[in-house]
Formats: structure tokens, sequence, C-alpha cells
């Protein structure tokens, strides 16, 4: 799921393009993204648009007269931005992934989504700033405007792993599965840490490692995207610590990474940064050697090579 480097990057190419530009039409290739029933598409024509910003994980487009487009990618939505205009029905995408078009007077920007589960979605609002946005909202904290005061005080507002609380859109806003693993091997934390037992340096830590990670992968990003629309938005980036490597060597240390797998998640971590060399329980590794869990990396290769 794009996350907040990656819909940071989206909003900017986004503002550069769309804003003091036409909204002409909103064409869907699939009917059932769109979520809303009030405003109608056709109200919304010949709209200009006035700014184009990131609100959690979603992508806001204003428009006059007070009206908003809210695209949410969830896991496998993309944008795709075509100047002086692109079908849903032409070829430049696949064609069973092109689910929306949004038609601008200078360019279209098409919204797609990979594999049979359709969950990206795309609401039209009428005074959204009059509170229209606020079902989108989930009221999470933006770590990047946090204090670290204010940031102590939303981490320990529930007592939760640190996974589950990065994650949380209620707590904090635009983090998810990707980001958090960085973050956490960054601040040398395990993943299911209790909030309630950080120590005030462990959160610290944290704070500063989460502000770290996501200026640094923002940055990272925009300068790859440059003055072009973004087009390699991935959960899985090469330079990333941890995610999606695992049994990889930690760039820290060089131990294996592991993981833990949950529902159709996973977890990402290293041993020695994290967790003093403890391997966490895995559901599906454990169910495999019958509850008899290795204790370390060196006791998983041992049952491996057995």
């Amino acid at each position: 799921m794009p996350e907040l480097p990656d819909v940071t990057v989206y909003v900017e190419a986004l503002r550069r393009r769309v804003v003091g530009w036409s909204l002409l039409a909103v064409r869907l290739g699939n009917p059932f993204v769109l979520r809303s029933v009030s405003p109608r598409p056709a109200e919304l024509a010949g709209l200009d648009v006035v700014g184009v910003e990131r609100l959690g994980k979603r992508i806001v487009i204003r428009l006059a007269g007070d009206f908003a487009v809210v695209l949410h990618l969830m896991v496998a939505g993309r944008l795709h931005w075509f100047d002086g205009g692109a079908s849903v029905e032409k070829p430049a995408v696949k064609a069973r992934n092109r689910i929306a078009a949004l038609d601008f007077s200078n360019g279209t920007l098409v919204l797609t989504e990979a594999g049979t589960k359709k969950r990206a979605s795309l609401h039209l609002v009428r005074a959204a700033s009059a509170g229209g946005l606020d079902e989108h909202d989930r009221g999470g904290m933006e770590v990047l405007d946090a204090t670290l005061e204010t940031f102590r005080e939303r981490l320990l507002s529930e007592n939760h792993t640190l996974k589950r609380a990065l994650t949380d859109p209620r707590l904090f806003s635009g983090m998810g599965n990707s980001y958090s693993d960085e973050i956490l091997h960054r601040a040398r934390l395990s993943p299911l840490q209790w909030t309630s037992r950080l120590d005030a340096e462990a959160i610290d830590r944290l704070f500063r490692a989460t502000r770290a990670v996501l200026e640094e992968w923002t940055a990272r990003l925009r300068e790859e995207a440059g003055d072009g629309f973004p087009r390699k938005v991935t959960a899985f980036r090469e330079g990333m610590a941890v995610h999606g490597r695992y049994r990889q060597p930690c760039p820290t240390c060089g131990g294996e990474v592991q993981r833990i797998v949950y529902a159709s998640n996973e977890s990402n971590y290293c041993p020695a940064c994290q967790t003093e060399g403890r391997l966490l329980k895995d559901r599906a590794l454990s169910q495999l050697l019958h509850g008899d869990w290795p204790r370390t990396v060196a006791e998983l290769e041992e049952r491996r090579r057995s």
C-alpha cells in the first residue's frame, strides 16, 4: 500500500500538473470504484482545481465551489498521468487494471488496480471545508508536525505492540507495513514490544527514527521522480533495511533478516539489532515445527539443516 512518502510524492506531482486547470470529467472503468452517491460526477465538470493534499494515505483534489475528489489507493491502486488526455480504453496501461480516469483540461489521471480484489476507492465530496472530508480523516497524528511530547502522548494513549501502534491510522497518519518495519529497525526496537513498556529513551529513539525514515524516503522518492510522474510505486524498494528482505543480510550487522507472518501481511526484523538475538514466534512456522520454537537464529538454522 502506498504510504506517506509515496503519497506525498504523488500529491506533489499532481499539484504541479492540475492546480489552476479544470476537471472536465470523471469516467469510470469499473462502477464499483465510486463509493459516493452525491455529488454526481457531472456536477464537478468544469470546476477548477484549487489544491491537492494528502489526508493520511488518501489523496484529496480540491475543486472550486468547495467540492473535492478523494482517492484511496489501498494495496494495489496506482496513478498514471497522461499529458493531453488518455482514455481508460486506450492501451497505455493494462485494460483489466484501468478502473477510473479524471480528465483535466491539460491531461488525464488514470487510476489502475492490479489483482482481483478491487479495494481502491474514489469519493466525490461536497462542502469539503465544512466537514465533508471528516469521514475520510482517521484522526492519526502527523509525526512530521509533532513534538516529542505530543508523539509520546499519542503513542501511550493505547497499549499496543509497536507494529500495531505505528500502523494504526487512528494513532499515526500515513504509515503502514513497509515503513513501520524500517522505522523499528532504525530505532532498534522489536515489532512486538508493548508501548506501555517503553522507557523515555526508547520513545525518544522511536520518535527520531520515525521522522528520519519518513523524511529520508520522501526525499529519495522525490529525487527519483524528478519532474516526472511517479512510476515505480511499490512496497518493496531497493535500499530498504529489512522490509521485504527475509533471509537477506541486515545492512547494519550482517545478520539474517527474519519475519513474522500474520494474515496477508508480514513484519520483517533483524533479531540481532531489534530483539537481542531472539526469534519472534511466527504462526506459520511454529505450526510446522509443532510448537518447538527455536530461540535464536543459530537454532533455526540447525533445524533447517536437519
